[in-house]
């Protein structure tokens, strides 16, 4: 899977992320103060797959002028936000048989909420 993982994203997940074969550009090295609408806009452009802890992500995919098609936003809501709190997490996101692109997403420990990007 190809995916852009935020600035706050830990390395240990992505480094977890990159060992199963996923080809992930972290923002913090890879693309180091790069906003985030021209973050969900390379993501879009590039087909990946957003991965944040961020709720900024949420609203700005929701308001964009054209809704996403090739990407996605998958929000991981946990707290507090430690690898080790992450990783089944993005164990359940890989894992998962889900086609994340044109949509917003939450993963929690309850499970997997998806919601059709669109226009508003």
């Amino acid at each position: 899977m190809r995916l852009l993982a935020d600035e706050n994203f830990p390395k240990p997940i992505l480094e977890a992320l990159r060992a199963e074969g996923h080809e992930v550009l972290w923002a913090r090295t890879d693309l180091a103060g790069t906003g985030d609408v021209d973050l969900l806009d390379l993501a879009e452009s590039d087909a990946r797959i957003v991965l944040t802890l961020d709720k900024d992500f949420w609203q700005i995919a929701v308001q964009r002028r054209s809704p996403l098609e090739r990407s996605g936003v998958v929000l991981f809501r946990v707290h507090p936000a430690t690898p080790e709190r992450l990783a089944p997490l993005a164990t359940a996101f890989a894992a998962a048989d889900t086609a994340w692109a044109g949509h917003i997403s939450i993963i929690t420990v309850d499970g997997i909420q998806m919601v059709a990007a669109r226009r508003r």
